[in-house]
């Protein structure tokens, strides 16, 4: 039995039809299975008070790739942080650079992986407003030297001052013990009179006094004598 050729112009074209359907299935799914720069995501985290940047690899085809971080300012590279490599998974791998950010700063991620991603991830990561380091706490104030001094306690029993010993009477009245005595010569009696009386004292009217007595008596011894006289 003989084919003719409209049968295998159309059986050629089946053929043709499912070999670009195979072709295109078998596209898809290596493109599916490629590795691609949307696999990629970075982070910037805290490691206690330390920060740290995280770039994750979901890439399920496992390629191997090399991710490097730069520091930006300006736009411009200002440092490398590092350079890791990793191997994908669909779950993700994640790897961790050891960076003390600061707040607000831009980090730029480059992936290269074989011939298939030479690229940045997009955009670039900005890190948080606040940093990582937490605040001290402020010390308590100390209490102001021209703060009250405490009151003593109601139960602490107040302290007594000792009354100091008053002399006794009999003490009191003691004369006072007699001088020692000197071997100076002691001043006559008239000199001691006059240091006593002074200018003011009243010698010239006893002196007075003392010769009217002493001319009444002698008249009295010379009237005496003269009338005993006249009797014998």
């Amino acid at each position: 039995m003989s084919i003719t050729r409209r049968t295998a112009a159309r059986s050629a074209r089946i053929l043709g039809v499912a070999s670009a359907t195979a072709a295109l299935a078998l596209g898809t799914a290596g493109h599916a299975l490629a590795c691609n720069i949307s696999e990629f995501s970075a982070e910037a985290k805290c490691d206690g008070d330390k920060g740290v940047i995280t770039v994750t690899d979901k890439d399920p085809s496992r390629t191997e790739a090399v991710v490097t971080v730069f520091l930006e300012n300006n736009g411009a590279d200002e440092k490398k942080v590092g350079e890791q490599k990793v191997r994908g998974s669909r779950q993700g791998v994640t790897i961790t650079f050891a960076e003390d950010w600061k707040p607000n700063a831009t980090y730029r991620i480059h992936v290269k992986a074989g011939n298939q991603v030479d690229e940045d991830i997009k955009p670039n990561l900005t890190t948080p407003s606040k940093g990582c380091q937490t605040e001290e706490s402020t010390p308590p104030a100390t209490p102001s030297s021209s703060a009250p001094a405490p009151s003593p306690s109601a139960s602490a029993p107040a302290e007594t001052k000792t009354p100091e010993p008053t002399p006794s009477a009999s003490e009191s009245s003691t004369a006072p013990a007699p001088a020692a005595p000197s071997n100076a010569p002691s001043p006559a009696a008239g000199e001691s009179n006059l240091a006593e009386t002074g200018a003011n004292s009243n010698t010239g009217l006893i002196a007075g006094i003392a010769a009217a007595l002493v001319v009444v008596g002698g008249g009295a011894v010379f009237f005496g004598f003269r009338r005993r006289s006249a009797k014998n």
